[in-house]
């Protein structure tokens, strides 16, 4: 074969579409589902100040002209509660592990501790694994950074090593370029339109727990859930989507609902207010939300609780 025909093939090779699955893991707090969000281009996975936040697995989906990235956001593994709850969400981290094509492995640039490590331990051997150094703007120095990629790439045997900032976007684009060349040629597995595979009762549901987690603060324990008990799409007099929605903040404590709900009802007020500004973004609509707030003592360190409000 000739020099032009070798290369015209390496061309062909470089430039034929991929498409995979990657897991993001990390501990808990490390930006995993920020970093989901910024490269999927949507708010899918919630943020908050308080670590474990995501609960779910969820599948994050970038198609461009040459790639479908199939991210599966996981819950930070966690090592130091042992409940129903946690229980649940650190398997649905060792299920995403099982059967995926590239495992990106978030940490915090400049740190890397026993937690860390632990994740590490669970990935299955011969897995093509990224080190993705996240938060590096938190950094004092930017020279600290390469001594401690140089450090890491030393204990383990990492596809690459990747430094980038979840918040700002830095770094990102390099980030696709190495996870793509890791991915098998095959056709799109999703529809190039679509961005998750979760339905909008469901997004709609981690929008409003986002704000009770972000709104109520450290005070309340992380035994709350919200379920979505009406949705409904209606005509608008005004054109456009109108959406009709219900939904139930339960709690574990009559204590944690006074939290929720708050001195005459601003803390609750707050919450579905600023729910309803990122739904209607999500939705594209207009919406009217109600929210209520119950009590349910125990359910988290309930298995058949946790399975009825779609913990599996």
């Amino acid at each position: 074969m000739s020099l032009k025909a070798d290369a015209a093939d390496a061309a062909a090779k470089t430039s034929a579409f991929r498409c995979g699955t990657v897991a993001i893991v990390g501990r808990p707090n490390v930006g995993k589902s920020t970093l989901l969000n910024r490269l999927v281009g949507q708010k899918l996975s919630i943020t908050s100040r308080k670590p474990q936040t995501t609960r779910h697995r969820i599948v994050g989906i970038l198609t461009n002209e040459t790639t479908q990235y199939i991210f599966v956001d996981t819950p930070g593994f966690q090592t130091r509660h042992h409940g129903a709850l946690n229980k649940t969400m650190n398997r649905v981290v060792r299920t995403a592990l099982a059967d995926v094509d590239v495992v990106l492995l978030v940490v915090e640039a400049g740190r890397f501790g026993a937690e860390d490590r632990q994740v590490l331990d669970l990935i299955p051997a011969n897995q093509c694994v990224l080190l993705v150094a996240n938060k590096t703007e938190t950094l004092g120095h930017r020279d600290e950074l390469l001594p401690y990629l140089a450090a890491r790439g030393g204990e383990f045997d990492y596809a690459a090593l990747v430094p980038v900032s979840a918040k700002s976007g830095l770094g990102c684009d390099l980030l696709l370029a190495a996870i793509r060349g890791h991915l098998p040629e095959q056709e799109a597995i999703f529809p190039g339109d679509e961005f998750t595979d979760r339905n909008e009762r469901f997004l709609v549901a981690e929008l409003i727990r986002e704000k009770v987690f972000r709104l109520v603060g450290d005070e309340l324990p992380y035994g709350s859930t919200v379920m979505i008990d009406q949705f409904i799409e209606e005509p608008s007099p005004r054109g456009g989507r109108f959406c009709r929605i219900a939904a139930t903040i339960l709690v574990e404590r009559a204590g944690h609902k006074a939290m929720v709900i708050g001195q005459g009802g601003e803390k609750l007020k707050h919450i579905g207010s600023d729910a309803r500004g990122d739904i209607e973004k999500l939705l594209d609509a207009k919406v009217h939300l109600e929210l209520w707030v119950k009590v349910k003592s125990g359910w988290s360190d309930d298995q058949a609780s946790l399975k009825s409000y779609g913990y599996d």
